[in-house]
């Protein structure tokens, strides 16, 4: 399947999804909604990858939402309780685009470059792992045109770095230099530049990759759900957690391979029928 906004290639159970319009600095059109809620969604049922590298191209990452999602959504000044009713709806599936990378079965590895702006920090905010290079930013821009951010940024920043830091950035609009979002572990390591960000997020999604895929399964729904809930509810999801994977072709598989001192192989998750909640 071809996109408009992206390319999207899986080589040796990776998926890289590259973000593929650079002379408009990649923003955020209504069709990359549609778009991005496809491939996630053919990811997630085929199975065919253990781990997702999201990328860009050009010089930012992504300069955030399109203007044309606003005039072709009919978000603009909703009049009536029923078109607000409407617009309260297209927030929610504008939403679930980005939710759906948390729901995936697979981690997700960003490499952000340049500007992380608006949308962009709502989708980098979902993803697991963030790489970016020395000259990436991020800015919470939507403060800086009248409005809340509303797809992410407001809800899952606060889980990755201190709420007060949250504040300052969603309150001011300014940019934080990719320096400070390593100091405050919102992005995991620094790079110079995009090339050698991009070779370090493969690397580490060829070492997940050859894993047990029902494990790390299950690890991403472990910290998932205890970043949402307390300690006790957590363990119990856990235990549960644990209990429908113990007994499984993975956990044989790895102490086989162990035994005879070589590389596990393990097989891809199987095909879902369904994705999401």
């Amino acid at each position: 399947m071809t996109y408009a906004s992206f390319d999207l290639a899986i080589d040796e159970h990776i998926a890289h999804l590259r973000l593929n319009r650079p002379a408009a600095l990649n923003t955020m059109s209504a069709a990359f909604f549609a778009e991005l809620r496809a491939a996630l969604a053919e990811l997630h049922r085929a199975a065919r990858a253990r781990v997702l590298v999201l990328s860009s191209t050009g010089k930012h990452f992504t300069a955030g939402m399109s203007l044309d999602v606003f005039a072709e959504g009919g978000l603009v000044s909703p009049d009536g309780a029923a078109a607000r009713a409407n617009f309260a709806e297209m927030i929610a599936g504008l939403q679930e685009a980005f939710t759906a990378l948390e729901r995936l079965r697979m981690p997700v590895i960003a490499v952000i470059q340049g500007g992380c702006i608006g949308g962009g920090v709502d989708m980098a905010a979902a993803c697991d792992i963030r790489y970016a290079t020395a000259d990436a930013f991020f800015c919470i821009q939507e403060i800086n045109i009248g409005l809340a951010a509303d797809l992410g940024t407001l809800q899952r920043l606060p889980k990755l770095i201190p709420e007060g830091v949250v504040r300052e950035y969603a309150y001011s609009g300014r940019r934080m230099p990719a320096a400070r979002a390593r100091e405050l572990g919102l992005v995991n390591e620094v790079f110079a530049d995009h090339a050698q960000a991009l070779a370090a997020a493969l690397a580490l999604a060829k070492e997940i990759a050859g894993k047990a895929p029902t494990a790390i399964w299950a690890t991403k729904q472990a910290i998932t759900h205890a970043r949402d809930h307390g300690v006790p509810e957590s363990l119990a999801h856990m235990a549960l957690l644990q209990s429908a994977m113990w007994d499984s072709n993975d956990l044989r598989e790895a102490l086989v391979a162990a035994k005879e001192k070589r590389e596990p192989r393990f097989d891809d998750l199987p095909p879902s029928a369904t994705f999401g909640r």
